[in-house]
């Protein structure tokens, strides 16, 4: 049961354990933890990231409550800096752990002045008992980007972010106001193409977009989608409902890839639900990510900022 698993990852030593949907209360808790690992003087954070765009994404949230980051690609990369700088604590992206995964971690708490940095644990794989237990002898903390949840590990940073803004706004000073304002102003003046074959789904979305200065495009099928991309080439993003007639999103996204003038054009996949292998078979045919529908727009906002957010003014 869920209450057996919560007692025997805090047995195991894990900093807590949550269910997915997250009551506030909850979330506030958790964040109330993680501000403690990192409320003190220099506030510095070392992200471990073989995704450079996630990588740089949460050191602009992390940015804009005033922690810094330093990004490093590989471990080997992030020991050295460990060594070099003082930080607080390292978030470190395992992908599937392997044998390599936990000697690296123990070589991380072995080094001399190492042995009591905290660090978060990103893995896309769902742990059996023995490989949670042998990564929480290491890691402070495990976050399991599970198939039952889809909730990216951007969109909880973006979560916290939220709570923190709501909770503080009589403390913040008038910069920290202006570095929060920041987040919405990644989207003003940015185009989207929404493609969807439900009218009332590109309308919804289109009124939520416009609502933060976004201009909104939309096509009915995926042909009209290329034939729109292909006559707008300011748009900055896509959305791209998958289940779609005449040519449906999979075979879209894979000719927009096969243009090379669209190699790093964002294109959010949205899926009518969520299966297990759905977010490999997205990103497969060419998504940059994936949402799920009914779309939540707090989570699409997020998506929206995380890959807009380096695009020129």
């Amino acid at each position: 049961s869920s209450l057996q698993v919560k007692k025997e990852s805090l047995l195991k030593g894990a900093v807590d354990f949550i269910n997915k949907p997250v009551a506030f209360d909850q979330i506030q808790e958790i964040f109330k933890r993680i501000e403690h690992v990192l409320n003190n003087e220099s506030k510095k954070v070392l992200i471990v990231e073989e995704n450079p765009m996630h990588a740089k994404a949460l050191a602009f949230y992390l940015e804009t409550f005033n922690v810094s980051s330093e990004i490093q690609n590989s471990v080997q990369d992030g020991i050295k800096s460990l060594n070099k700088d003082k930080v607080d604590c390292v978030i470190l992206d395992m992908g599937i752990p392997d044998q390599k995964s936990y000697e690296t971690l123990e070589e991380v708490k072995k080094s001399p002045g190492l042995e009591n940095i905290p660090i978060i644990i990103f893995t896309g794989k769902s742990l059996s008992k023995a490989e949670e237990f042998k990564i929480k002898q290491y890691a402070d903390s495990i976050v399991i980007k599970t198939a039952h949840s889809y909730q990216r590990i951007l969109d909880e940073v973006s979560l916290f972010m939220h709570l923190v803004e709501e909770n503080n706004k009589p403390e913040l000073s008038s910069g920290k106001y202006k570095k929060l304002g920041a987040l919405n102003e990644v989207l003003k003046g940015k185009t989207a193409l929404i493609a969807d074959d439900d009218v009332r789904n590109i309308f919804s979305l289109t009124k939520a977009l416009e609502g933060y200065g976004m201009s909104v495009l939309s096509a009915i099928d995926g042909k009209e989608a290329f034939k729109q991309l292909t006559e707008n080439p300011m748009v900055d993003i896509v959305l791209m409902d998958m289940m779609m007639p005449e040519m449906d999103g999979y075979e879209t996204i894979r000719r927009i890839r096969e243009n090379r003038k669209y190699k790093n054009l964002s294109i959010i996949a949205v899926t009518a639900k969520a299966m297990t292998g759905d977010r490999e078979k997205c990103i497969n045919a060419g998504a940059s990510d994936y949402i799920t529908k009914p779309v939540d727009i707090d989570q699409l906002l997020s998506l929206l900022r995380v890959w807009l957010y380096d695009k020129g003014e």
